[in-house]
Parts: C-alpha cells; structure tokens; sequence
C-alpha cells in the first residue's frame, strides 16, 4: 500500500461519516420543507442525486481531471 492508500484508509472513517452527514442532513431539510414527505422515496431519490455527482466525478477522474488538482 503506496503512501496515498495509507493516507486515506486511514481516514475512511472520517469520509464515510461526512458522506452520511451529507445524506442526513438533506433529509432533515426535507422533512422541514415537506412535513407529509414519504421518507424512504425521499432517501432514494436523494441517494440518487448523490450517485449522479459520483458517477460525473469518476468520469471526470478518468478524463484527467484531478491529475494536476
């Protein structure tokens, strides 16, 4: 494992819980502006939105996009 890998596994943790303070507190800005919200389709389709950003990231990754970042 290269010194990049060694960096952030060792912060995986730390970035898993941001994604999911991300996700969390977008549901709670829902529940504020939609009282009557369906919770689990507001979850999917926000786990969507996110995907979506992924997914243009990694193109953008394979594009070179971050080689010089």
């Amino acid at each position: 494992m290269d010194i990049v890998e060694k960096e952030l596994h060792s912060r995986k943790d730390e970035i898993q819980n941001e994604v999911e303070l991300l996700f969390k507190a977008n549901m709670k800005i829902t529940n504020w502006d939609v009282a009557e919200a369906d919770n689990r389709k507001a979850a999917e389709i926000l786990i969507d939105i996110i995907q979506e950003k992924i997914d243009v990231m990694r193109g953008d990754i394979n594009a070179g996009k971050y080689d010089n970042y």
